[in-house]
């Protein structure tokens, strides 16, 4: 694949998947001016991610089905229109609605590009296109508070919102005129247009077969809970920051606070080469170096309130390990069989529920034991998460997946 390509959908990713984290910086003026309390704010990010849940299971399998630069297309131009529609929001329900929307066109988008970009590549290359369009999408979620921190100081929260519609509509013109075109995995008879003839029941039998694959994919069902436990501690922290950052003794304006989005940055393009090392067989010492990395990331991280080079140290370790271990769980996922959609759309399942838990839970704990306890619940997760691995890294014979999962 081109390297133009590879860094077409690396941005186009890291575009898409900053709609879906815009707000956590941005939490405490939410809540001041939505009359939300700060141990309920975190919902913002739960119904984001309750969208994403969404997104993945009805809409990033339609890849598998429609023609693909079309579908980005629709997409594109219904997220520019969600982002809007949460610009001009006057209550809390049509925030929660917004932010809905947002989590499902957002992640729809970035998932589907992951698969488009893996479906483009060729076998011995797929790790390391995978994990050049992942580092756009960890790229995009850490400049996304950096970004949004600076609109916001600017132009208020509304600016951010409005800002990243009209980004959409502009990516929407740059990828229709770049994009490969592909034949969708399940091409179904078509009509004009490119439209399968039987569109309603090739996409029940299309959403059947994710299910199918959560049920008999034991590479999917063991990395997709390895996600779960990740990105909830992820969530935990990221989620968390802004509360602790905005008090004494930091203070810091939301500009200030985005800009720790690029700690995590530079921790998340150095682990981009996990692909690389997936794709030579050594998933299993990524896997071991990254869980605990993750674990030993929260000593520092406890001392954040005291120690500004400790939270540094710490935000660097845990991007560092969470990025080394998505790319390799989707590198192994993506080894496991041909449809692509929805092997990624069946993974991000447990990536958005684990997301939108750890958030709801860090703005409630971070409301009732501080720092302490959200460090406590990182810790905790963290340690559930190697665990895990640990019982389960065992080799088991999967069709088309060779070695330990």
């Amino acid at each position: 694949m081109p390297r133009s390509l590879v860094l077409l959908f690396a941005c186009a990713s890291g575009l898409s998947v900053a709609n879906v984290y815009y707000a956590q910086p941005l939490l405490d003026a939410l809540a001041a001016d939505f009359g939300i309390p700060d141990a309920a704010v975190g919902g913002v990010i739960t119904a984001t991610q309750f969208g994403s849940v969404l997104a993945l299971l009805l809409l990033v399998p339609l890849g598998d089905l429609l023609p693909r630069r079309r579908l980005m297309l629709a997409q594109l131009v219904a997220l520019a229109m969600a982002l809007a529609g949460v610009c001009l929001a006057a209550g809390t329900i049509s925030l929660m609605a917004g932010m809905l929307a947002i989590g499902m066109l957002g992640t729809a988008m970035t998932q589907g590009l992951i698969a488009y970009a893996a479906s483009a590549a060729a076998d011995d290359e797929r790790g390391r296109v995978v994990g050049a369009a992942q580092s756009g999408v960890v790229a995009g979620l850490l400049l996304a508070r950096v970004f949004a921190g600076l609109i916001a100081d600017q132009a208020g929260w509304r600016g951010v919102y409005a800002a990243s519609a009209a980004f959409m509509l502009a990516l929407a013109m740059l990828l229709w005129r770049a994009l490969p075109v592909q034949a969708p995995a399940d091409a179904a008879p078509q009509r004009e247009g490119g439209v399968p003839a039987s569109l309603p029941q090739s996409y029940l039998r299309l959403l059947a077969s994710v299910f199918s694959l959560l049920w008999r994919n034991r590479v999917l069902q063991v990395r997709g809970m390895i996600a779960l436990l990740m990105f909830a501690v992820f969530g935990t922290f990221w989620s968390a920051l802004v509360f602790l950052l905005s008090a004494p003794p930091y203070s810091y304006s939301h500009t200030t606070i985005g800009a720790f989005g690029l700690v995590g940055l530079a921790g998340a393009l150095a682990a981009a080469r996990a692909g690389r090392w997936a794709d030579r067989g050594r998933a299993q010492h990524t896997s071991a170096i990254a869980l605990t990395l993750m674990l030993l990331s929260w000593l520092p991280l406890a001392f954040a309130p005291h120690s500004l080079i400790a939270l540094l140290i710490g935000i660097l370790a845990l991007d560092l390990a969470v990025q080394a271990l998505h790319v390799t769980n989707q590198s192994l996922i993506l080894r496991s069989g041909t449809e692509h959609s929805r092997l990624i759309g069946g993974y991000m399942v447990f990536y958005a529920i684990g997301s939108g838990a750890g958030a709801l839970a860090a703005t409630n704990l971070y409301a009732m034991a501080g720092w302490s306890g959200v460090c406590l619940l990182g810790g905790g997760l963290s340690v559930a998460a190697l665990l895990f691995w640990l019982a389960t890294k065992w080799p088991v014979r999967i069709a088309k997946v060779a070695g330990p999962i």
